[in-house]
């Protein structure tokens, strides 16, 4: 299959991109410096160049000694910039490609695993258990705001178009289609307002998900249409931006307000849509007339001006409801299939399309806390913050009253405060499921929990029942570690026991891979993880509790991307599965989510590895003890060997000297800061996890996605203990997809890029420390799991890897050429010069992580 897979990614992608790149490089984009023409003579500068064991800048300068002896220093400059745009654009023909052939190269027809499961439970006289699944169970796919998607929406466009005319084989069109990519600029002055992020992605809600969400419930509906009418959690969306302001403290109520607003509108365009063609099939009496209330209440709802909000779920469902009954008795019910599947969306989308998070960092709240208690003394004891966890839970639980918020001057703990009243008023529009989640992130305990619960109550919840969810998200490795006895804690006080049973006696707990791998390394957190989700669901089983994981995936494996089916398919009877949820962020969103084929492919995956979960016992998804202490080892041998590196004296100056960390502040591609806190002094804990994993993947060094893990398995080999790890990768689902994962960071790395550094006097040791752990993960891992290459099992990834490693060569050699320069200029105090290779940086950073399409 294999060999199958490799042919036919040759065919469909390798050899068109040749024949399309071919196209593209002689277009007249750029008649004075023939840019296009020179391009392949330094993609072979480039390989040849690493291949002798050149440094960057000397591949550069020995390039145009051969090639354009007489360019001054400015026209060189010129050139490299023109090179960083044609990469960038070959990079977006790429992207075109595999989604052109998305269905062929990813078996979609033959790997249908949600089909698969249907065929199966039909054979295996399941249906009634399947029934009774599909009548609790859920996704939710969140779309974050995290700047990792770096084209505009005008490229976005015209990869659309791109990929269409490709499907076609229209040659004429593509030539066309490509001069205008040529022509059309991909870096923003600016930077965009969190709600420019938040309509950006809505264009994702109403393009993508919206259909293909309908297409899939539709499916399940064929055999199983009461489960699916009653039960509208089977797929929802959640969403970040306008909401989330730990992850962007630009983020403002009336910002929250403004997206809510958007996402109403947004579905309502949509349903508009839908009644009008609905109404071009129901042309009966008694139907039409209906059909055309509903539309004009729809179109007030779109006035731009002074919209009119007339309509809920509740009432347009009744109205199709009735509808349903005039075609059956009166109409032979005709047309009852456009029907039933319109008001299946209606009922997953209702009037909010996407459930609006509220995210903020524990830190913040507690500081908010502290202020309201300082102003209004009367409302906690004088001992207080002397009191033990539990007496202090009591009180945070019972506190009454009301915060002046007016009065509050400090704009983040005013707009804090503010916050937890404004659910109140989205859900007064857009339902409750419009906004009902108040995630604390970096949340260390019961306490955090409480404080929440009591800035409702002081804030304008007062009178009324509590209709959110608070949830803990756990990031840290400690607090995962501990997060069973936080819960069990917190489970214990009567009054939150009351808030989770009006909640329907269910607790939703977000778990954080991005920095619990940025703090615990790749295998630690994990497994730190892993053994959390056991420990909170048997906790929450004692306690009666449904406990619901909400996972914070980024897009890298280092930030709990990859292969996300592998890890949900592994999971065992000890981890609550009756939901799954997950962020979906930056270029993972447009890589998974870009095209209908793909969001079909990848959602119905979710749904497959939740249902077979619940369907069926494999030993392959639980662990032994034998093999859990075996993880257990290998995962404190890697935290250890991390923990190291972390607090190396050279790990902060090697990232903030070494890596282009620094620049992506300076990149317009996302509204906020790339780091927490205003301090001027790096510190490991204000780095956020985007831009330090990103930082390691321009270095081609990615080490956040595998460092400690070699260390690890070469400890277990020289114990004797080889067979056993190996047995661990053929036996355990979830083992297997974390080697996998790790297969995709090492594939991506290539130390040659940056072997120049070895030489540094100042860092020439700790970057054989890194190229070392490089060295001998891959080698354990490929020992490990019996292949020959990086991810021979998986062709499709491994080729798509190789060919987009080897467009974007050139662009990563410049980038560290102008590194090499900016430090060598700095050195030498000629700054005017040293701002146009840090702008060549900055420029750079674009074509590399899209090139990658989940590196950060």
């Amino acid at each position: 299959m294999t060999d199958s897979l490799s042919k036919t990614f040759e065919e469909l992608i390798d050899l068109k991109y040749q024949l399309y790149n071919g196209l593209f490089l002689t277009l007249p984009l750029d008649a004075v410096q023939q840019t296009g023409l020179l391009l392949p003579l330094l993609e072979v500068a480039c390989h040849e160049g690493l291949a002798e064991g050149k440094d960057p800048g000397t591949i550069i300068d020995d390039f145009f000694k051969v090639h354009k002896p007489d360019f001054t220093e400015s026209e060189r400059a010129n050139f490299l910039f023109k090179v960083i745009q044609y990469v960038e654009r070959q990079v977006v023909l790429m992207d075109a490609l595999e989604d052109a052939a998305y269905s062929k190269i990813h078996q979609v027809d033959k790997l249908n695993v949600l089909q698969r499961i249907l065929d199966r439970v039909e054979a295996d006289n399941l249906g009634d258990k399947l029934s009774e699944i599909l009548q609790k169970f859920g996704i939710r796919v969140t779309l974050t705001a995290h700047p990792t998607q770096f084209y505009p929406g005008s490229v976005l466009a015209i990869i659309n178009d791109l990929t269409r005319a490709i499907s076609r084989g229209d040659i004429s069109s593509v030539r066309e289609i490509l001069q205008q990519l040529g022509n059309t600029p991909f870096f923003q002055k600016d930077k965009p307002s969190p709600y420019d992020e938040a309509v950006l992605l809505t264009w994702y809600l109403g393009n993508i998900f919206y259909p293909v969400m309908g297409k899939i419930v539709d499916k399940l509906a064929e055999g199983y249409r009461e489960e699916i009418r009653n039960n509208p959690h089977i797929m929802t969306i959640g969403f970040w931006p306008g909401g989330d302001r730990d992850g962007n403290p630009y983020v403002t109520v009336d910002t929250t307000l403004r997206v809510a607003a958007k996402l109403r509108y947004s579905i309502a365009e949509c349903y508009h849509k839908d009644i009008r063609e609905l109404k071009r099939r129901l042309t009966f009496s008694g139907i039409h007339s209906k059909l055309e209330e509903i539309e004009k209440k729809l179109h007030q709802e779109l006035s731009e001006t002074s919209p009119v909000y007339t309509l809920s779920t509740s009432v347009f469902i009744a109205a199709l409801n009735e509808i349903e009954e005039i075609l059956l008795e009166r109409h032979q019910g005709l047309y009852l299939k456009q029907l039933r599947s319109f008001r299946r969306k209606v009922n997953l989308f209702g009037f909010h399309f996407a459930s609006l998070d509220i995210r903020q960092d524990s830190r913040v709240i507690g500081r908010a806390l502290d202020e309201v208690f300082d102003r209004n003394p009367a409302l906690i004891n004088s001992t207080f913050r002397g009191e033990i966890e539990t007496q202090q839970l009591e009180t945070l639980f019972t506190v009454r009253g009301s915060a002046d918020i007016d009065s509050f001057l400090d704009p983040v703990l005013q707009d804090t405060l503010r916050s937890f009243s404004v659910i109140d008023d989205i859900q007064s529009v857009n339902g409750e499921q419009g906004c009902h989640r108040y995630i604390i992130s970096n949340c260390h305990g019961p306490v955090d929990i409480a404080s929440a619960y009591a800035l409702f109550q002081l804030c304008g919840w007062k009178d009324k029942p509590l209709s959110v969810d608070i949830v803990p998200l756990f990031e840290s490795v400690n607090d995962l570690y501990k997060a069973g006895d936080y819960m069990q804690s917190i489970y214990a006080n009567r009054i939150y026991r009351q808030h989770l049973s009006r909640r329907g006696n269910q607790q939703t707990i977000m778990l954080g891979f991005s920095d619990g791998t940025k703090d615990g390394g790749y295998l630690m957190a994990n497994w730190a993880i892993y053994r959390a989700k056991e420990e909170l669901t048997a906790v929450s089983r004692a306690a009666g509790i449904e406990v619901i994981f909400f996972d914070g995936r980024g897009g890298p494996p280092a930030r709990g991307g990859g292969s996300t089916y592998l890890f949900y398919a592994a999971l065992g009877k000890k981890i609550e599965s009756d939901q799954i949820q997950m962020t979906v962020q930056g270029q993972t969103v447009s890589s998974h989510y870009g095209i209908k084929q793909a969001a079909q492919h990848n959602l119905s995956q979710l749904l497959a590895a939740g249902l077979e979960n619940n369907l069926y016992d494999r030993p392959e998804r639980e662990l032994d003890e034998a093999q859990r202490q075996l993880i257990e080892s290998l995962a404190v041998n890697s935290f250890e060997k991390y923990q190291s590196l972390k607090q190396h004296e050279l790990f902060l100056p090697y990232l903030e000297e070494m890596s282009t960390l620094k620049y992506y502040n300076m990149a317009n591609i996302g509204s906020r800061p790339a780091r927490r806190g205003n301090a001027e002094e790096l510190r490991f804990e204000d780095l956020r996890a985007i831009p330090f994993v990103g930082a390691w993947a321009q270095l081609k060094q990615n080490v956040p996605g595998y460092y400690g893990l070699g260390s690890a398995l070469k400890a277990q080999e020289q114990a004797g203990h080889l067979n056993d790890c190996i047995a661990l990768y053929n036996e355990s689902g979830f083992f297997r997809a974390l080697i996998a994962n790790a297969m995709q960071n090492l594939a991506k790395s290539n130390f040659e890029l940056t072997r120049y550094m070895e030489a540094d006097a100042r860092f020439g040791d700790f970057w054989r420390m890194l190229f070392n752990e490089y060295v001998l993960t891959r080698d354990m891992v490929l020992k490990i799991a019996s292949q020959q290459v990086l991810l021979e099992d998986n062709p499709r990834a491994r080729l798509s890897i190789e060919l987009r490693e080897r467009i974007v060569l050139p662009l990563l050699i410049i980038q560290q050429g102008a590194l090499m320069k900016s430090h060598q200029l700095q050195q030498e105090g000629i700054e005017n010069q040293q701002a146009l290779y840090e702008k060549m940086i900055v420029r750079s950073l674009y074509g590399n992580i899209n090139a990658s399409r989940n590196s950060a």
